[in-house]
């Protein structure tokens, strides 16, 4: 029998495409998905007037104006929402770079459905959440012996949740010591994530950028001449965005520690190092992982994802409380912390999240977590070598040196030759069922294009998207009004700019929405 001959890549893509209203616009009066049971007298006679024990302020006037659907509506509704998305369980969705959309195993989103833990509730008395507080307090032992660390608090919601805990215990520190007036200043990098200074600004720092050399890496001469008895710390994101490792880590630190300032490692790509760096071998005082990047809990559409901020000895009296203990026979959440900085946010953090990134890490040991790594960084320099073929493409700063788990190029040229913009090449490729991300600002690399494959995905997956990429590229040249037209196969739709410049045309819920189109 004759083989098959494979088709040529990139594949023909075509999403589909429901017109779908909102689910409020489908809403049928009477109709009813589940009818609930009328409660039985005997019920209804021994707990009397549930409504008349709330509170007057708490009691709703009217009932609240829930779409009413039937079961089949309602599955039809959101079934056809979810072929209309793009995401790493239908497509190669490579292009997400420092967000590290990686494949999440399908058994830790069981996990986190189970009873067991769906019903659980952080008022419940601590001896009957015994299992999530051994989870948490053996997940926290994990990411010690990753990163060399003394304690870590789970608390934080998100990745910028954990730097501003960071933030506020470099403060707490320099409080305990008596200089925290004098240490009113932050240094972080301009290749940083953003977040660090937005956070030390937030708490009342006054932020200096480091930019880099001539080399491309952040400026160690620059940073000697910021640093002074007004340092309270270096927050740096090492690898940074651009993928680049700072070689002069360790020198940094001790420059920074040199005037009494403490140094705060932002591992938001760690996925790359998992196994070979640690922040506390490199001198660090804190760092914070972002448990929905590097530890396979989902990103949530920037929620729920959860943090995790490590400390060094010095720090741990700083740490967020509670904190989870163990002492021998009993889990239990410590709340006896004076110097404390506090709750960073209520309960303690995303439980589901904790639990989905302990069953990650102890499914694959330590020698998993380091090969994570190591294929995340040959995965992302496959790319690289492929990507930098393509005309019109280049990848500033440190030239000719690899990244790590994932590189920033820019389409300058590209733009310059054809008129074609990186966001316009972005809306193209959701044609063949892919996407990048560009960058956060600033865009200090010129019309940006941020990729990282991780571990996740196989050379064949690779080998696609770089064909699709390099399609889109030639169309730029051959033919742009297709790209200034796109998207041609997908729902997404080109972003008008100007509304989210303006708060009275924002409405972030169909309400909103309604109360502002009838005003």
């Amino acid at each position: 029998m004759k083989p098959i001959a494979p088709k040529p890549m990139p594949r023909r893509f075509h999403q589909a495409s429901w017109d779908e209203p909102v689910i409020f616009e489908l809403s049928q009066p009477g109709a009813r998905g589940v009818l609930v049971p009328e409660v039985e007298a005997e019920i209804q006679q021994e707990c009397g007037d549930v409504v008349a024990s709330l509170p007057e302020s708490l009691r709703r006037k009217s009932p609240p104006a829930l779409p009413e659907m039937s079961q089949l509506h309602v599955l039809r509704h959101y079934a056809r929402l979810s072929q209309e998305n793009l995401g790493v369980d239908l497509n190669i969705d490579i292009g997400q770079g420092t967000c590290t959309m990686k494949y999440s195993p399908k058994v830790n989103d069981q996990l986190a459905r189970s009873h067991k833990m769906a019903d659980l509730h952080p008022l419940q008395d601590e001896s009957t959440v015994q299992g999530i507080l051994e989870v948490m307090w053996k997940l926290e032992q994990c990411l010690k012996e990753i990163s060399g660390m003394e304690r870590f608090s789970l608390q934080p919601g998100a990745g910028s949740a954990a730097i501003y805990a960071n933030v506020s215990m470099v403060r707490a520190y320099h409080e305990s010591r008596g200089d925290a007036k004098q240490r009113d200043e932050v240094i972080t990098t301009i290749f940083s994530h953003p977040s660090n200074a937005a956070c030390a600004k937030v708490a009342g720092y006054k932020v200096i950028t480091i930019y880099p050399d001539a080399d491309g890496y952040p400026d160690l001469n620059a940073l000697k001449a910021a640093v002074s008895e007004r340092t309270a710390a270096l927050f740096i994101t090492n690898p940074e965005d651009t993928g680049i490792f700072n070689p002069y880590i360790e020198q940094f630190v001790q420059v920074v520690h040199a005037v009494g300032g403490l140094c705060v490692y932002d591992q938001a790509n760690a996925n790359g190092v998992l196994g070979i760096t640690r922040a506390r071998d490199a001198g660090f005082d804190l760092c914070h992982f972002n448990l929905h990047k590097t530890f396979s809990t989902p990103h949530g559409c920037g929620g729920p994802a959860a943090g995790a901020s490590g400390v060094s000895p010095a720090l741990v009296p700083f740490l967020p409380k509670p904190s989870v203990e163990f002492d021998g026979q009993k889990y239990f959440l410590n709340y006896d912390l004076p110097q404390s900085v506090g709750k960073i946010r209520p309960w303690y953090g995303v439980a589901q999240n904790i639990l989905k990134a302990y069953s990650w890490i102890m499914s694959l040991g330590a020698d998993g977590l380091r090969e994570v790594a190591e294929i995340a960084v040959l995965n992302n320099n496959y790319l690289l070598n492929k990507v930098l073929e393509i005309r019109g493409v280049s990848m500033p700063f440190a030239t000719g040196k690899r990244r790590i788990e994932q590189v920033r190029y820019s389409w300058e040229q590209l733009t310059s030759e054809t008129g074609i913009h990186s966001e316009e090449m972005e809306t193209r490729m959701v044609d063949f069922g892919a996407h990048y991300w560009t960058s956060h600002h600033p865009y200090v690399v010129p019309e940006p294009m941020t990729l990282e494959p991780t571990e996740s995905y196989s050379r064949a997956d690779l080998d696609e998207y770089f064909a699709i990429l390099k399609q889109v590229a030639g169309e730029a040249y051959s033919n742009p009004e297709i790209i200034r037209t796109a998207p041609h196969n997908s729902t997404v739709h080109q972003n008008q700019h100007e509304p989210f410049d303006n708060p009275d045309e924002w409405a972030v819920t169909w309400r909103a929405y309604k109360r502002k189109i009838d005003m």
